[in-house]
């Protein structure tokens, strides 16, 4: 599989709103799969793929993706080696493609975290080198 993150569409050949089978079928099993009850008396299951280094979420009665977690290295955003650059390199690719609303914060376990909001896409850094991209639609 391509790890070609789309904002707000999905990764590769699995796109948000898609149910778990479909999304199972393109990936195979996941390594783990985890359910949790959210406060709203709503169900996410969570699935875990190692190899791809990729978490995903779904949600709902007829549980579809919402959210990709992804770390994999390979991974391309708006046709760059996103993995490969660094926050400002990040924040220049974002700002040359219309996301401009940003927003940054340090999380409490040491990450940095760069969020935009018009693209639902938060990039995770440490010591300025991305280490996790977390988006939805």
């Amino acid at each position: 599989m391509k790890y070609d993150i789309k904002i707000k569409e999905g990764l590769g050949d699995i796109h948000f709103d898609m149910p778990i089978e479909e999304v199972v079928a393109v990936l195979g099993e996941a390594d783990d799969v985890e359910t949790v009850d959210n406060a709203t008396d709503e169900t996410t299951t969570i699935l875990h793929y190692d190899d791809g280094e990729l978490t995903l979420f779904f949600e709902g009665e007829c549980p579809t993706l919402q959210c990709i977690d992804i770390s994999k290295t390979e991974s391309t955003l708006l046709g760059k080696h996103i993995f490969d650059l660094n926050e400002k390199e990040i924040v220049k690719l974002m700002v040359s493609n219309n996301y401009f609303e940003q927003d940054a914060d340090e999380e409490a376990w040491g990450e940095r975290r760069i969020s935009f909001g018009e693209g639902n896409i938060d990039f995770f850094l440490e010591d300025d080198e991305l280490v996790a991209i977390v988006y939805g639609k």
